[in-house]
């Protein structure tokens, strides 16, 4: 199998595995403070981080890796974690899906200024026209109007495509759980006090926020980016950054089976759509 496409299989796992991100974390809120999620998050998969890089006998990074594996922790060991938390309370998880859709083309952005990855024309018209898409999904859905959670949504989006281009380059010489454990061991401090301050009472927790919570921490934040970054490393940034245009779909399908939020004709439509992009832009050439 070409180098590519187990790139791009890769990539799509990953990604079905990120789409149930924000439905669990609007479960994790029925008991939990979004600041705990974020953090706490953080905290546990940070514990399992320590624990396999010890039982792997992973190396530890060159100085140069260390200064890339801070924008990894500034993306999706802070910045992501922590907005969508904050978004997931005022929005629903298919709209702050929707809202995510445009990660591919910063993604892309990112791979292009840092690692002199190359898209061709096509390729990036396609990538707008997909943004293009998921931005007029969302402004349909909300009426016109952004909410001030689309900006958390925002920055969630630009710190977690900053975090996937840097990951997905240095998975080429840490490998793809190695890069997300130091990351992750890297801002284990910063985690710690939130963690402790915006605890529950655990007892009251129920098994619906539990699941939300234990899913956010063991997949999203830490299992899911073992293919994620390997994809990355193995088809190109730009590439399989393009599998995340179908997330907003898959998120908005788990957000209709786990929280009953309501599917109609038009995101099937734009789904479609977004599929349609996603394999055109397949087609064209990116320098390497």
């Amino acid at each position: 199998m070409k180098s590519e496409t187990l790139g791009m299989l890769l990539g799509l796992a990953a990604v079905t595995l990120f789409s149930l991100t924000l439905p669990a974390t609007r479960m994790a809120l029925e008991s939990f403070h979004p600041l705990f999620i974020g953090t706490g998050r953080g905290l546990l998969a940070g514990i399992l981080a320590i624990i396999y890089l010890h039982l792997s006998k992973s190396r530890r990074p060159s100085r140069q890796e260390f200064r890339y594996l801070l924008l990894v922790v500034m993306g999706v060991g802070l910045g992501f974690p922590i907005f969508t938390a904050l978004a997931m309370g005022h929005v629903d998880a298919s709209h702050g899906g929707v809202m995510l859709g445009i990660m591919p083309l910063t993604t892309a952005a990112v791979g292009a200024l840092l690692f002199k990855e190359r898209p061709s024309i096509g390729f990036w018209v396609m990538a707008l026209i997909g943004s293009a898409l998921v931005i007029v999904f969302s402004l349909v859905r909300g009426n016109g109007a952004l909410h001030w959670a689309d900006v958390a949504l925002l920055i969630a989006v630009l710190t977690g495509s900053t975090s996937y281009a840097v990951g997905g380059y240095l998975s080429k010489s840490l490998g793809g759980l190695q890069v997300i454990s130091w990351a992750l061991v890297i801002a284990l401090p910063l985690y710690i006090w939130p963690a402790i301050w915006f605890a529950p009472a655990f007892t009251t927790v129920s098994g619906k926020a539990w699941t939300g919570f234990l899913y956010a921490a063991l997949v999203s934040q830490f299992l899911g980016f073992l293919p994620w970054f390997r994809g990355l490393a193995l088809g190109g940034i730009a590439r399989v950054g393009q599998t995340q245009l179908i997330q907003p779909f898959i998120t908005i399908l788990f957000s209709a089976l786990l929280l009953g939020e309501s599917v109609d004709i038009m995101t099937l439509g734009f789904a479609l759509a977004v599929f349609g992009v996603v394999a055109t832009g397949r087609a064209f050439n990116i320098k390497r």
